[in-house]
């Protein structure tokens, strides 16, 4: 097993005539921060809580350490859940509420006052023990229905969009406060969202799901630079999707032609000869925008390098986003989303316009990559 901690082996759980989840394998490190990421309906949160043990599995296993959890009921498999609307009792104080599962237990008074002590301390949040769930915050609420899992001492916890239902400002902070804690405590850490911002940020790795089955498994920057299919390029970020065909391949280098726009990227998959098809991807980011007037020379690369890819095109449209200018460019036909950094540099680019990126800023995919 190694450093596994958690292993999924040919779950497949259907409702009807979905299939949720279709013949599922995974294996979770431990200590590590993962991330269940996808659109709604993609089986995330069926397989959190197939292995909370909230929800049974048709085929395949599910192991906690080396133990088969399949028939272990969920409140004695050491994975304890923190749900997205914190499931709080409303009648029971936010003391009550985090100790609620030791009293189940039946330990001690001296114990359970001991771990309230401390996870009360840890959180910051020694002034709301008294106070009813009605009387907290969103974020306060939050704290409490973590520490009311943290309590329990879990070998694993599992967070079921727990962010969901905050602002945006508040939930940038405590995404911060539950990595923080998550790499103190070093505890196996399983967490669901459809936000790609927050799985980039607080992950070690992500999962990335669709149609009830996994598309691709990484870091951060592996799933947002090197995607596995045109949809986890278009769904984790914004990315630019060119079908296109190999014109040319010299090592290192392949010309592409997507619908008439040339376009050089390094050759990193062995099968791209010419005539072969390929789904191309490029990051708006990645791309650099100057108007067709400046007297900015063109770009040609190094000797012996990928030259670097120029397209002309026209400003559809531009948006001010703090940080960048968002800007909508035609092309041959096609729309070019362009990310300029310089938002701050005067008033934005207007009319005719020239786009530039690099060799290795293109992401070249097989065409019919899985779930495309």
């Amino acid at each position: 097993m190694g450093n596994t901690h958690v292993r999924i082996q040919g779950i497949s759980r259907s409702f009807g005539r979905v299939h949720a989840l279709a013949n599922v394998f995974l294996e979770i490190p431990r200590g590590s921060f993962t991330t269940f990421l996808g659109p709604s309906g993609c089986g995330k949160t069926t397989l959190l809580r197939t292995i909370a043990g909230f929800c049974a599995a048709e085929t395949g296993s599910v192991f906690i350490g080396d133990k088969r959890m399949n028939d272990v009921p969920s409140h004695l498999r050491g994975a304890v859940m923190v749900f997205q609307d914190y499931a709080l009792f409303p009648h029971l104080s936010a003391a009550e509420n985090i100790v609620y599962g030791l009293k189940v237990e039946k330990r001690s008074a001296s114990e359970i006052q001991g771990r309230l002590s401390r996870i009360a301390s840890y959180l910051s949040i020694e002034g709301l023990l008294a106070q009813s769930p009605a009387q907290l915050s969103g974020g306060q609420q939050q704290r409490v229905a973590l520490a009311r899992a943290l309590i329990m001492e879990p070998q694993v916890l599992l967070l079921d969009e727990p962010l969901s239902n905050l602002d945006a400002r508040l939930r940038v902070s405590i995404r911060a406060e539950l990595r923080r804690i998550q790499k103190n405590l070093g505890i196996t850490t399983i967490y669901v969202t459809h936000d790609q911002t927050e799985a980039l940020a607080m992950s070690d790795q992500v999962v990335v799901m669709n149609k009830g089955e996994i598309v691709q498994v990484g870091s951060p920057r592996e799933i947002y630079f090197a995607p596995a299919s045109p949809f986890v390029a278009s769904f984790v970020g914004m990315a630019n999707l060119f079908d296109a065909r190999v014109v040319s391949a010299s090592s290192p280098c392949c010309v592409f032609d997507a619908a008439g726009l040339r376009i050089s990227a390094f050759c990193r998959l062995a099968d791209m000869t010419p005539g072969a098809a390929a789904v191309l991807s490029v990051r708006p980011e990645h791309i650099t925008l100057s108007a067709e007037s400046s007297a900015t020379p063109a770009a040609r690369g190094l000797p012996g390098a990928c030259p670097i890819t120029e397209i002309r095109g026209a400003v559809l449209a531009s948006l001010f986003e703090g940080a960048y200018v968002r800007y909508w460019v035609e092309a041959s036909g096609r729309e070019i989303v362009v990310d300029d950094p310089h938002a701050e540099e005067g008033d934005s680019i207007r009319g005719s316009v020239r786009l530039r990126f690099a060799a290795d800023r293109v992401h070249v995919m097989r065409a019919g990559s899985a779930h495309a």
